[in-house]
């Protein structure tokens, strides 16, 4: 089996990212069809508007196979944000996850940001599950109705 390599996030991974988070979170939570132009816009965003120097993402493959994302981007001077964490399903379980999140971390300290959030669903238990053991505190949990469904939003959060 090929290893698992990270490169950087380019143009042309924006469908095939929107299109992965759209399906993925329509068959795993039930989110409608405002979740797909959400990723896009970030995209979007990301692609336009990013500082080489202190905002980046990353695709995870193995050979020409697109396994994983995560990005990078500034919240504030010296708070990084934490965005678009996916795992494919048939690669969870790998080893992908906790090398997107080191890269991330790795990324950002040496980006000069001196903590790092995230912004996710309660519901997505594997993941928190790793931004726990990674040192992040859950910051805040509510209630809301978003992309068509009931969901516990969480603001996570890490000192870097």
């Amino acid at each position: 089996m090929q290893p698992i390599t990270l490169r950087n996030y380019t143009a042309g991974d924006a469908a095939w990212l929107t299109g992965e988070h759209a399906r993925a979170y329509a068959k795993d939570e039930g989110f409608d069809d405002t979740f797909g132009p959400l990723v896009a816009s970030i995209l979007a965003d990301f692609s336009t508007k990013h500082d080489p120097a202190r905002e980046r993402g990353w695709i995870a493959q193995r050979g020409e196979t697109r396994l994983g994302s995560i990005f990078c981007v500034a919240l504030t001077q010296r708070t990084a944000k934490l965005r678009l964490f996916y795992t494919v399903e048939n690669a969870r379980g790998q080893g992908i996850g906790p090398l997107l999140l080191e890269t991330c971390l790795i990324f950002a300290r040496e980006a000069g940001y001196t903590d790092l959030q995230l912004w996710t669903h309660a519901s997505h238990t594997a993941a928190c599950a790793l931004y726990k053991r990674r040192g992040f505190t859950c910051d805040r949990s509510k209630q809301v109705h978003s992309f068509g469904v009931d969901l516990i939003e969480q603001s996570w959060s890490i000192t870097l």
